[in-house]
């Protein structure tokens, strides 16, 4: 293989990696340390929370910014630890500062260790919202874990992503024109005709 078709190839291979969504799936971080979408509900004990608005963006996750309002929007919490799935647990959504409850499961018993929580209308206004997930153990106190994300913060793709894409792009372009001579020569015919 000549050294060109190989810088080609691995250029090609580092942009499908850079553009993978699994690498940029919850802020491109790894393990559940860095994690940004997670409740502690007791000391190192978690649930998962993932947001999803398949109407409107179908192929999306979220967690902290949901982009779109009026839309049908599921929140979907997974147990990290089984001991969960043994108790009592109640999840509710308000909206914030006003403490407006928009959601409320009561408190029930979720043996599969997943909870789907559908507002098929979405979320009322844009804003902040409050989860709040309750434990309602047989013995002892209640335990409250909240976590807040904004709605109605527009489209999916940040700024920053955006000009990462345009730079991967320009990249991919000049390294076409470095690579492929047939590329450079409609290239340099347009550069030349924009001058004169």
């Amino acid at each position: 293989m000549n050294t060109a078709k190989f810088f080609r190839t691995s250029c090609l291979v580092l942009l499908g990696l850079v553009f993978s969504t699994s690498l940029w799936a919850h802020g491109g971080a790894a393990g559940t340390d860095t994690d940004q979408c997670k409740f502690e509900l007791e000391p190192s004990h978690w649930i998962h929370y993932t947001a999803y608005q398949p109407v409107a963006y179908s192929a999306e996750e979220f967690c902290g910014k949901l982009p779109a309002l009026d839309t049908k929007t599921q929140l979907v919490f997974d147990y990290q630890d089984m001991r969960y799935r043994n108790m009592t647990i109640e999840f509710e959504v308000t909206k914030e500062p006003e403490g407006t409850r928009v959601f409320f499961l009561p408190a029930a018993k979720h043996k599969a260790g997943t909870v789907n929580l559908e507002l098929p209308n979405g979320l009322p206004e844009a804003g902040k919202y409050l989860i709040h997930i309750t434990l309602v153990p047989d013995q002892g106190e209640r335990l409250d874990a909240h976590m807040g994300f904004t709605a109605g913060t527009g489209p999916a793709t940040s700024r920053t992503s955006l000009l990462l894409y345009v730079f991967f792009a320009f990249a991919g372009l000049y390294i076409l024109y470095l690579s492929h001579g047939g590329f450079k020569s409609i290239v340099d015919s347009a550069v030349a005709k924009i001058k004169s």
